[in-house]
């Protein structure tokens, strides 16, 4: 018997950007209340920040949390950046994938779409709008705007408007209402800000909570030089890319000139030793190029492996004695120690390791060494035991530093790069590439090595100092002794051997060791 085929017809439509994100808000981090609440800080703060520390302005922000019924959450986050045009608020907060990210160069958001994932959110939980106040320097008013998104159109509603004279210098407030679990949400949400206060010890960051209110004031009123824009590594550059490049350019360009206009560290001469290398002509003009030529041309630059290193002016890392001030603010340890390593590369992505390691003092006790994890300086809460730097540091014989477990010791590592290797969507662990894992290593065992050496000086001194008490506590015993045979001045004997046994404690390394 033939079969029947359906005489129905499939309907086929597309989806706007917002309307793919509302459907698959897992993929932002918006999977339930308590992580939507967590992810909608983390948004809002990280915005904030990058509204002031990239245009060289200490930051002030203040983060206001309020429980209301029905398990709604009121936000708001208020800094004091550089404010956004009124022509533009519109756009940043209602439109996905628009924003000032998309630039080759060092930033803590790249999809211009998290801002948008918590209005997205708070919209199709609570109904509510995001309201919106903003102004500039140079301008005499503020802004306010109520917006929601147009799903279906990518596009932002804007529900209400106004204008007043500004009641503030510069700056943003952002306000909104979610769905969210405060009880559960609020020790990540405070872990959060905690670590970023460490990160950042340049920031002044408030938490305002319904019953409580945590500051954490700046310890520094110095800023890391911003990143500079920069050009693709020539290692880094997929067909699509190229391709766009060709477009772009005047179509008279040769080969030559088109690699030296559009790629990180290439000259003339090594344009032209790639371009012989590869099996082209350094002569050919772009309007000469086939898809296949490009294709090969694209291959080949992947392949080649005399290229220079990408240039670091993207990147800002936070630096050695900012990581130390920041570590001290927050864990107060006895002994802090940092390593920034030189700028190194993978896949043609730029990238920076950095590690600070903490021992002592208020530093927990642990059976393992406790992590602190950031990358482009925001702090990772989630998928530790995925990530590269805890692979690491389990791999390492502490004991070979000196560090008996369990100890009080925390290990910090932070990666900045125009390209995070994230493992997975989720984008809270950092995968296991070789070039960055064997940076970490170098790193760690180095702050490891001046650990090991802060604990011999203090196991040197422990012992000298046991030293002094033991005999010290025979020199009254023995000055009398001799006192008795020799006829002399009890006193004057043991004054003289109290100055013998502190010249021995002298020659010893050891300079004013305490009494016991």
């Amino acid at each position: 018997m033939a079969a029947r085929l359906s005489s129905r017809r499939e309907k086929f439509r597309g989806l706007s950007p917002a309307e793919f994100f509302y459907k698959n808000r897992e993929i932002a981090g918006f999977s339930n209340p308590v992580r939507a609440l967590y992810q909608t800080i983390r948004e809002l703060v990280e915005n904030a920040l990058d509204a002031t520390e990239t245009h060289g302005i200490l930051p002030e922000i203040k983060v206001n949390i309020k429980p209301l019924e029905n398990d709604h959450v009121f936000v708001r986050v208020e800094d004091n950046g550089i404010g956004i045009p009124p022509t533009e608020i519109p756009i940043v907060f209602g439109r996905v994938f628009y924003g000032s990210k998309y630039q080759l160069r060092q930033t803590r958001g790249v999809f211009g779409l998290g801002v948008k994932m918590a209005v997205l959110y708070a919209q199709i939980t609570t109904g509510k709008p995001l309201k919106v106040v903003s102004t500039q320097n140079k301008s005499k008013y503020e802004y306010e705007f109520e917006i929601q998104i147009d799903i279906a159109h990518n596009m932002p509603i804007i529900k209400n408007m106004a204008v007043r004279e500004k009641t503030f210098p510069h700056g943003t407030i952002v306000e909104l209402i979610t769905e969210g679990n405060w009880t559960l949400a609020r020790r990540k949400i405070e872990s959060y800000l905690e670590r970023t206060a460490m990160i950042a010890p340049y920031a002044t960051i408030v938490l305002e909570e319904l019953d409580s209110k945590k500051e954490y004031r700046r310890v520094s009123k110095v800023l890391p030089p911003p990143p500079e824009t920069g050009k693709y590594h020539p290692k880094g550059a997929d067909l699509e890319l190229v391709k766009n490049m060709i477009r772009r350019s005047k179509k008279s360009l040769t080969l030559t000139k088109f690699l030296m206009e559009n790629f990180d560290g290439v000259g003339k001469k090594t344009a032209e030793n790639f371009l012989t290398w590869a099996g082209f002509d350094s002569e050919t003009k772009l309007s000469k190029l086939t898809l296949q030529d490009i294709e090969i041309l694209v291959r080949k630059m992947k392949e080649y492996e005399k290229w220079r290193r990408p240039k670091p002016i993207t990147l800002s890392p936070v630096g050695e004695s900012l990581l130390k001030q920041g570590v001290k603010r927050i864990l107060n340890p006895s002994y802090v120690t940092a390593v920034t390593r030189p700028p190194s590369s993978f896949g043609g992505n730029p990238f920076i390791v950095e590690v600070a390691l903490a021992y002592g003092g208020d530093v927990p006790q642990s059976d393992t060494p406790t992590l602190y994890r950031f990358a482009n300086r925001i702090p990772l809460l989630y998928d530790e035991g995925a990530d590269v730097s805890r692979k690491v540091i389990s791999s390492i014989d502490w004991s070979i530093y000196k560090v008996k477990f369990p100890a009080p010791l925390a290990i910090v590592t932070h990666i900045c790069s125009t390209k995070i290797p994230f493992k997975g969507v989720g984008k809270e662990a950092i995968a296991e590439v070789p070039e960055v894992e064997k940076e970490l290593e170098i790193a760690i065992r180095e702050a490891a090595r001046r650990l090991r050496r802060h604990l011999s000086k203090l196991e040197k001194l422990y012992e000298v100092k046991r030293r002094k008490t033991i005999i010290g506590k025979y020199i009254p015993e023995v000055s009398r002794a001799l006192a008795y045979v020799s006829n002399l001045d009890e006193k004057v004997l043991a004054k003289k051997l109290q100055t013998m046994l502190e010249k021995d404690i002298k020659t010893r390394g050891v300079i004013n060791v305490p009494a016991a």
